[in-house]
């Protein structure tokens, strides 16, 4: 058992190697960069419009203070472990960047008097104005708000929340980066959080048939959105949402799409995904006009589309994992297990699926399973739990019903082979629950 005292000590010693780690590696590349000709800037016009404002050094320098206290509200080793590869990576990335995309800033800062200008006269001892995009003080901020907040509840955590923001601010009116900084510093720091999410991990694994197809279908988005971008910077906002929706369906799985049980996105991907998923929803508006929002199937169990009202049913089983949790479902029992779309669920998630479906109908009588449309992924588990519920009956005859229900329903080849597999697997499932019912009654 890992105790207060562990965390303690372990704290310090990472302290102890990450505080020079990082002022090396920024300072040594800021004095490398300060040596280089023609270092160019990137401003835009409206910039010059930013006040300076002194006091902002304050929570400008804080974050150094909230850097090592970060290491110590740590509840676990694991916990502390993954916030010091996401600070060291954080080094690394900014770093890299300083290094093949040199910046300088522009502005000359008024001179500073009394408190605030001793703490610029500190700043300007070991900073130069060359490390600039991405902005390594919005990276850090970005991760120690998540890590923060993850710590605190209620007035804390909104306190925290402004605090971070006003170090955000402060980048820009104490004149140390300029926007283009900010938002390269925003978009390092998501990523970073997202390669090392707070529970679980990227694991890589290997892909075949249609997942594969998939996945190079969206590297081909990739490649046009990295087209794009010599038209406008803002194309690169698709493109790293695409590159991880390519990740998802070839190598990382749905767990790159970071939706938990509860159908919340993390701050993260809700952010750089936003691109794909304004697309999806724009796909799924256009494709729900012709077709009812739910279809009664059997027993309490009804078929249907992302909900845009308020369901008639008790509980909700979410399979989407491009979508958050609709806001009509807030006061219903709900649960997700997020599949991809357009591709079979591996074994566990169907299983998954299947299992909470029953337990939702159990409880609640009556149950609202839907995906995008509610024609593929939810169809696909209604059928395995049909199968389940009633070992008698065909997989044709499951789908049939289904379909006589929500004519729309899409069963690939795919499908009705994983079903096939289902129904020869689910007869052991349920003798498997016999034999531990039964003997957990043995005295």
């Amino acid at each position: 058992m890992t105790t207060r005292r562990t965390l303690y000590i372990q704290g310090m010693g990472w302290l102890i190697l990450l505080a020079p780690f990082f002022f090396l590696t920024y300072g040594q590349v800021n004095q490398f960069t300060a040596g280089r000709e023609n270092i160019s800037n990137l401003v835009f016009s409206w910039e010059r419009h930013i006040p300076f404002v002194p006091l902002t050094i304050l929570p400008y320098w804080s974050l150094d203070l909230l850097y090592g206290l970060s290491l110590f509200v740590c509840t676990s080793l694991n916990e502390q472990r993954r916030l010091v590869c996401q600070l060291v990576l954080a080094s690394i990335i900014a770093c890299v960047g300083f290094l093949l995309f040199p910046l300088k800033f522009t502005f000359i800062r008024p001179e500073t008097s009394g408190f605030a200008g001793l703490l610029f006269g500190q700043l300007e001892q070991f900073d130069l104005p060359y490390n600039q995009s991405p902005s390594l003080h919005i990276i850090l901020c970005w991760l120690l708000w998540r890590h923060f907040n993850r710590h605190l509840k209620g007035i804390w955590q909104r306190l925290n929340t402004c605090w971070f923001l006003l170090i955000a601010v402060s980048v820009l009116t104490t004149w140390q980066h300029h926007f283009i900084d900010v938002i390269t510093g925003l978009a390092v720091g998501m990523v970073i959080d997202w390669l090392i999410p707070e529970q679980g991990k990227l694991r890589w694994r290997s892909t075949n048939g249609k997942r594969k197809t998939l996945a190079r279908r969206y590297l081909c988005g990739v490649l046009a959105c990295l087209a794009g971008t010599f038209l406008t910077a803002w194309f690169w906002w698709p493109t790293l949402a695409l590159i991880i929706v390519a990740h998802a369906y070839g190598s990382f799985g749905v767990s790159a799409l970071q939706k938990d049980e509860q159908g919340y996105l993390s701050p993260a991907v809700w952010w750089l995904l936003l691109p794909w998923r304004t697309g999806m929803m724009l796909s799924m508006c256009l494709h729900a006009r012709n077709i009812p929002a739910t279809s009664p199937v059997i027993d309490g169990i009804f078929l249907g589309a992302y909900p845009c009202t308020t369901p008639a049913q008790k509980a909700v089983l979410d399979l989407t994992s491009e979508f958050p949790r609709s806001r009509e479902v807030k006061n219903l029992v709900y649960q997700c297990v997020p599949m991809l779309d357009l591709v079979n669920p591996d074994e566990a998630t169907l299983d998954q699926a299947v299992a909470q479906l029953e337990k939702l109908r159990s409880a609640q009588g009556s149950v609202l399973v839907h995906c995008a449309l509610g024609l593929s992924r939810s169809a696909l588990v209604v059928a395995a739990w049909l199968l389940q519920r009633y070992p008698k009956l065909a997989v044709a005859e499951a789908v049939e019903q289904i379909r006589r229900a929500r004519p729309h329903v899409v069963f690939t080849h795919e499908h009705l082979e994983l079903l096939e597999a289902w129904k020869r697997k689910a007869p052991m499932q349920q003798t498997e629950k016999i034999c531990i019912r039964s003997s957990s009654t043995v005295p």
